[in-house]
């Protein structure tokens, strides 16, 4: 009793205490004279239009990792060498450099030897490629985190390999790779402003254009910032709510 009442009055004062600082710091940037919101006020299109941009760019870029770090987990586990080792190099490479060098790399040097000039193409593929060897080793700790007896059972009960693969092996390999993923995910959202480097028009692009036009830092980041949480905080609570939909007790 005395300890359930401990764990309330912690959470409200937790709250009370955010919500306290949270009122301070609005009051301090929005109700004070240090700070002049009017003339990025004017520019709030381009933050819209950069913002809807890196919604558009996050999407194409998370479909394309799942595939591409599915397709590297299954080649990194097979028997055949030549995909085996294929996939091991573009995991490491990928896993040891910058992803700044990354898209460098690949725009200014790949992508100009393909004749691919649409900048938005490259740096949807490059952070896709980037992610999608992070994918691959999540999903690969799934898959082999299924203890063999598991398979065993399926086996015995003459599961065929699709009913073993569909009923046992994806549903634990997805609820294990869960928040790996969802974390995964929320980087990749966070990661596409280092496309701002090849002149792509996205979120942190079109503050940096506003910082320059007004020379307004704070007043061009915060709403960066804030922006930022808009789209990553509902991937954190849709995979809580989805980790405690596909849990179940062991």
């Amino acid at each position: 009793m005395l300890q359930s009442f401990f764990k309330q009055f912690l959470f409200y004062f937790q709250f009370i205490l955010l919500a306290c600082l949270l009122g301070f710091f609005c009051y301090l940037v929005f109700y004070t004279q240090v700070y002049e919101w009017a003339s990025v006020w004017e520019y709030r299109h381009l933050f819209l239009k950069g913002w809807l941009t890196t919604i558009y760019l996050s999407a194409i870029s998370l479909l394309l990792s799942v595939i591409f770090g599915t397709v590297a987990a299954l080649c990194k586990m097979t028997k055949f060498p030549l995909l085996r080792y294929t996939a091991i190099a573009y995991i490491e490479f990928i896993r040891g450099t910058p992803l700044l060098v990354q898209i460098l790399v690949f725009y200014y040097v790949i992508a100009y030897a393909l004749n691919l000039e649409n900048r938005y193409v490259a740096g949807v593929i490059t952070l896709s490629l980037f992610s999608g060897a992070y994918i691959a080793e999540m999903i690969r700790a799934g898959f082999e985190s299924i203890s063999a007896t598991q398979l065993e059972s399926a086996r015995a009960i003459c599961l065929s390999r699709w009913q073993t693969y569909r009923f046992i092996i994806f549903p634990q390999a997805f609820r294990l790779t869960l928040p790996a993923l969802a974390g995964q995910f929320a980087s990749i959202i966070k990661d596409s402003s280092l496309l701002s480097i090849i002149g792509i028009n996205e979120f942190t692009n079109s503050a940096q254009q506003v910082n320059s036009a007004t020379y307004s830092t704070l007043e061009s980041f915060i709403p960066l910032a804030v922006g930022y949480l808009l789209l990553t905080l509902p991937i954190s609570l849709i995979s809580k709510k989805l980790e405690q939909r596909f849990r179940y007790e062991t």
